[in-house]
């Protein structure tokens, strides 16, 4: 019998806790919320190379560079992007330049390559453009 009262005590809580984390769900505005994990928009500020476009082999070159290389070293593997991107400060040690790459395979879909000063911090995939 204790044990069925102590199960019972525990739906209880975990209903009260559920209850409560309803109520404050409700009281949020999950938007604004959102709104400020957002990552920057992937719009160019400033077109460089109007008809660049990236190859396969230019992208498996890419991946052979390590990150922490330079941005000279990256630019020597990939030239000149189509553009350069709006700039974050989402690192903690200061600003992230990127700029944009699309994909001849596939002109939708861009490699957006990252600096932070003159070091090649990585890349991603942005989509739908």
């Amino acid at each position: 019998m204790n044990r069925r009262k102590s199960h019972t005590t525990g739906v209880k809580y975990v209903l009260a806790g559920g209850s409560v984390v309803a109520a404050f769900g409700m009281l949020v505005d999950p938007s604004g919320l959102l709104a400020s994990l957002s990552p920057v928009e992937d719009v160019c500020q400033e077109v460089v190379q109007s008809r660049r476009v990236l190859s396969r082999e230019e992208l498996s070159r890419l991946l052979a560079v390590p990150e922490g290389s330079s941005k000279e070293q990256v630019r020597q593997t990939l030239k000149q992007p189509y553009c350069k991107l709006q700039t974050s400060n989402l690192m903690a040690s200061g600003t992230v330049q990127r700029e944009a790459y699309p994909l001849a395979f596939d002109p939708q879909t861009w490699l957006v390559v990252s600096y932070e000063g003159n070091q090649y911090t990585g890349y991603s995939f942005s989509f739908h453009h």
